[in-house]
């Protein structure tokens, strides 16, 4: 027969800070930031609110935790991917941009506060490659927001345009509608529009592209005085 001690154990582990915060990530990823609640919460983990209070002071510090957690696991692949500077400045980038395109509310939290150890995280992991990459100190801070506001914006907006599309679209086809308005344009009035309708942007790739502006602003930052 268990002892009291050994039944307290095994419900420590089973509601453990930890698997709160799993168990948050799951709940916003299906239903978004509004069906995160302490009592959603306790149902999912079959426990009181009291139990998950004794881990996790409010909701702000549970956002915070998930948040973390989910860029933790993107920053670690990024920090894995090699000694080149450059490089692991993609992967950081590419980590942070896969985590939110996978968990659309990442991008909102982030916003929130710039203190968080989130953001504190993929900045020191990008400024550290930049100074490695020999940016002159006068122009890191600048560099580094610059590629960290690129980060956060352009996965933030690629989030929220995927949830504006129904899951069974197809892709190709959606694109290819949008380019034939596009093409219905006067070509005097949007001559660049006109253009690259039909030639780029059905088969562009999202991802690809936000890779290759983390390319350009990279080539500007080290070719800069």
């Amino acid at each position: 027969m268990a002892t009291k001690t050994q039944r307290s154990e095994r419900r420590t582990d089973a509601l453990s800070k930890e698997r709160i915060v799993e168990a948050a990530i799951e709940i916003l990823d299906t239903g978004g930031e509004s069906a995160l609640t302490f009592r959603a919460l306790a149902a999912r983990l079959a426990t009181g609110a009291g139990a998950i209070y004794w881990h996790v002071a409010n909701k702000n510090e549970l956002l915070a935790a998930a948040g973390n957690d989910v860029v933790t696991r993107a920053m670690t692949n990024g920090m894995a991917s090699g000694p080149e500077p450059r490089e692991a400045i993609r992967a950081i980038a590419r980590g942070v941009f896969d985590a939110i395109d996978a968990h659309p509310w990442v991008g909102t939290q982030l916003a929130r506060e710039p203190w968080q150890s989130a953001l504190l995280q993929i900045f020191e992991g990008i400024g550290g490659r930049l100074q490695a990459l020999g940016v002159p100190e006068r122009s890191l801070f600048d560099s580094a927001s610059v590629l960290v506001n690129y980060v956060l914006g352009v996965a933030g907006q690629n989030a929220g345009n995927a949830r504006l599309i129904a899951p069974e679209t197809d892709r190709s086809a959606f694109l290819t509608a949008v380019a034939a308005r596009w093409a219905e344009l006067d070509p005097a009035e949007y001559p660049f529009m006109s253009q690259v309708a039909a030639a780029q942007l059905p088969e562009h790739d999202d991802r690809e592209q936000f890779l290759a502006g983390i390319d350009l602003i990279l080539t500007g930052i080290t070719t800069a005085e």
